[in-house]
C-alpha cells in the first residue's frame, strides 16, 4: 500500500513513523495494536480484530519513503538520498497515474494473508489525518525460495527468481546501502525499493504453444532449466548453438536480456508476488505480477528495464501499469523507531 502525505509538518511524519514502529513490533509478536473491545464496550477499537488467534505468521513489514518526502514541505531536502528520484519513463511503460508514485509505502508479508492484510489495515488507520491511501495491491504466493523450497512460479507457469541474489556477499554488493556518502547517513544499512505492477495478457499467453513460451523465457517450463541445457541452476550458455548456427537461447529472450553477464554484472533482489483483480472490462482475467525489487541504486533496475522494455520477447504478453520507488531505512534499533536519524 502506498500513501500520499496530507500534512506539511515534519513532526507529523516523525510521529507517524514512531507510531508505526511501535505497532509493527506488536504485530510481529502476534499481538494487537491496542484494544479490540474498548472499556465497557463503548467507543472504537484501536485494533480491528480480524487477526485474533492467528499468531504472528512470520509477519514482516517494510516501510519506504518516496521522493516527495524530501521536497520543500518538510525541510528534509538536504537529507534526500543521492539515488532517490522518480523512475523515468521506460520503454513499454503503460502506466496508470492512479497506480504510480507515493510518499510512503508499506509492504506486509506473512504466511497467512489475513495477518498481512490486518497489518496494513491497522497501520493505514493510524495514518489517517497524516496520509491518505494512494494505491494498493494484494499479492499471493512466495516471493523467493528458501534452502529447502523450490523456486516459486508466476501466473505464466514459469519459475520466477532462479538467479536471484542469495549470498551475503551479493547482498552487500547489490542490495544494502553501505556508503555514508550516499547523500544521507541515515540510509546506511538500508536499501531502495522499486515496485512495479505488471499486468499479464494471460488469455493470449495461454493460447501460445509451449515451445514458443519457452523461447520467450529462455527456459523449460516444467524444470526451469536454461534451453542451453542442464538443470534449473545451471549457468545459461548464451553462446550455445544449434547445428544451423542459431543460438539455443534466443538473444531476445527474457533471461538473455536480464542476465547480469549482459548488464555489467548488475544484480537486483527480486521479490515478485502474483496478483489478481478479477475480470477486466472485456471479461478477461485481470492479473499479473506485483514486482518488488531491492537494490543499492535504482539505476540498476532502470538499466535492466530499458533493455527489457525495448526488445524482450515477453513484452507481447505483459504491460507495466504501476510504478514507484522508495528509500527503505535500516531496521530501527531497540528503543528507536524507523528513520529516527532522518529527523536529527
Amino acid at each position: 500500500m502506498t500513501f500520499d502525505l496530507s500534512t506539511s509538518v515534519a513532526t507529523d511524519l516523525q510521529v507517524l513513523l514512531a507510531r508505526w514502529s511501535a505497532a509493527i513490533a506488536q504485530l510481529q509478536a502476534g499481538k494487537t495494536v491496542g484494544s479490540v473491545e474498548p472499556a465497557h464496550g463503548n467507543g472504537v477499537g484501536a485494533d480491528t480484530g480480524e487477526a485474533l488467534d492467528l499468531g504472528p505468521a512470520s509477519l514482516t513489514v517494510t516501510v519506504g519513503l518516496g521522493p516527495g518526502v524530501f521536497d520543500e514541505r518538510f525541510g528534509l531536502a538536504d537529507k534526500r538520498p543521492a539515488h532517490l528520484a522518480a523512475i523515468p519513463t521506460l520503454p513499454s511503460d503503460n502506466l496508470d497515474e492512479q497506480l504510480t508514485g507515493g510518499d510512503l509505502s508499506l509492504q506486509a508479508c506473512a504466511d497467512d494473508p489475513q495477518v498481512a492484510y490486518h497489518a496494513v489495515r491497522d497501520l493505514a488507520r493510524m495514518a489517517r489525518g497524516t496520509a491518505t491511501v494512494r494505491w494498493t495491491v494484494l499479492g499471493f504466493g512466495r516471493a523467493s525460495a528458501g534452502p529447502s523450497q523450490s523456486t516459486p512460479r508466476n501466473l505464466m507457469g514459469f519459475k520466477d527468481g532462479t538467479r536471484n541474489v542469495t549470498t551475503d556477499d551479493e547482498f552487500d554488493r547489490f542490495v544494502w546501502v553501505d556508503q555514508p556518502g550516499d547523500g544521507a547517513a541515515w540510509m546506511r544499512g538500508g536499501t531502495y525499493q522499486v515496485v512495479r505492477k505488471i499486468r499479464m495478457n494471460l488469455e493470449t499467453w495461454d493460447a501460445d504453444v509451449v515451445s514458443d513460451q519457452q523461447r520467450v523465457f529462455g527456459r523449460t517450463k516444467i524444470d526451469g532449466a536454461p534451453l542451453s541445457g542442464g538443470s534449473e541452476h545451471t549457468t545459461p550458455d548464451f553462446h550455445a548453438a544449434h547445428g544451423d548456427g542459431t543460438t539455443k537461447i534466443d538473444a531476445r529472450s527474457h533471461i538473455a536480456l536480464a542476465a547480469h553477464e549482459a548488464n555489467g554484472g548488475v544484480k537486483i533482489l527480486r521479490r515478485g508476488y502474483n496478483y489478481t483483480d478479477g475480470l477486466n472490462q472485456y471479461g478477461q482475467l485481470d492479473a499479473g505480477l506485483l514486482f518488488a525489487a531491492y537494490m543499492n541504486d535504482p539505476e540498476h533496475f532502470e538499466r535492466l528495464q530499458r533493455k527489457l522494455g525495448a526488445s524482450d520477447r515477453l513484452n507481447e504478453y505483459v504491460s507495466h501499469i504501476g510504478s514507484a520507488v522508495f528509500a527503505v531505512p535500516p531496521a530501527p534499533r531497540k528503543g528507536s523507531y524507523i528513520a529516527e536519524q532522518l529527523f536529527r
